[in-house]
């Protein structure tokens, strides 16, 4: 991370108040997350809202360095909700060091697709893009009543970390209605699901998985799963995708509330040759953007009123929903070469 941006901050107040949010938020990342290691792999998705719009006055300074920081405790993240002008993205890279890359999407320009883009950020002294990059379209016969085209093109691409490959596919899928089971997106969920489920082949090996080599073909993002009752969680399970144990452990949801459960991780049958050792929802809003007072009298401040609104526009109207998986499989490895009988 780059921190010396901050001494440019002419506001003492402010420079004060980034500062010290700073130190809560590191602390909270460091309490809530396991610390970053050679074996093991934090993977992310993050729905940041409106990021790089200009809805709610803008990104303060205090904001983007929270997100940056909060970024920079995972090796892979998933975002969704990029917006048109990349200035926000391309500020958050600066501040995450020469070490972060970034893969995104153009625009959607399909109706309800919101001129979104969707990306991945990593550490690329962690991990490596394999090259594998698309936007997956579906077929005509996959059509229904209710939806001709997922309205924002899910974005799949290829990355290695360690031993283990994970070609991640990653979507937000149309929310409609505020109820828990819209028909579209039932039928987005369902037909994406069931593509990528016939096109498993083409990802990974799935007839005979090496245990120290393994592939993993992942479904994440903003799903606007209401609950895992739901006919939108059903959707994925029933075309053979998985959600790791320890996140189904997890009580709560990601949205800001989290009573519901918008964002999933999901793997295609089942994890090979990796295991799920950690899983959990980061509510950043716990360290910072929690307090209306800080704010008073500065430029665009919110009032009392519209605080609980306005950091939505800030941070976002989704937590961080992460995922800890081993990937070092040199044991496994070198059992192998014990066992060959050199065919």
């Amino acid at each position: 991370m780059y921190y010396g941006g901050i001494r440019e901050v002419q506001d003492a107040k402010q420079r004060l108040r980034i500062v010290e949010g700073l130190g809560r938020l590191r602390g909270g990342l460091k309490e809530k997350v396991p610390a970053k290691s050679d074996g093991t792999l934090l993977l992310a998705t993050w729905n940041i809202r409106e990021f790089g719009g200009t809805k709610g006055g803008g990104r303060t300074t205090d904001a983007m360095y929270y997100i940056a920081e909060c970024l920079s405790r995972f090796d892979l993240i998933a975002v969704q909700e990029v917006r048109a002008n990349l200035k926000a993205l391309k500020e958050i890279l600066r501040l995450l060091g020469r070490q972060w890359d970034v893969i995104f999407t153009d625009v959607s320009h399909a109706d309800g697709g919101n001129f979104e883009r969707l990306a991945f950020v990593y550490n690329t002294a962690k991990v490596s893009f394999t090259g594998l990059a698309g936007e997956l379209v579906l077929p005509s016969k996959a059509a229904t009543e209710k939806m001709s085209q997922i309205s924002r093109t899910p974005f799949i691409c290829g990355f290695q970390v360690g031993w283990a490959k994970f070609n991640l596919c990653t979507v937000h899928i149309y929310y409609g209605t505020a109820k828990a089971e819209d028909p579209k997106r039932v039928d987005e969920i369902n037909a994406l699901a069931k593509l990528l489920a016939a096109k498993a082949k083409d990802y990974i090996e799935t007839k005979a998985p090496v245990d120290y080599s393994p592939e993993h073909l992942v479904l994440l993002g903003d799903f606007n799963i209401f609950s895992r009752t739901d006919k939108t969680y059903e959707a994925l399970t029933k075309n053979k995708f998985q959600v790791p144990e320890e996140l189904q452990k997890l009580p709560q949801g990601s949205n800001v509330d989290q009573s519901k459960f918008y964002d999933q991780i999901a793997f295609f049958k089942q994890k090979v040759g990796v295991t799920n050792t950690n899983a959990g929802v980061f509510n950043f809003f716990d360290y910072v953007f929690n307090d209306a007072s800080e704010f008073k009298g500065g430029k665009g401040a919110p009032t009392a009123k519209t605080f609980s609104q306005w950091r939505t526009y800030q941070m976002s109207d989704h937590l961080i929903m992460w995922c800890e998986f081993s990937v070092d499989q040199t044991d496994v490895y070198l059992k192998s070469l014990a066992d060959w009988d050199g065919k």
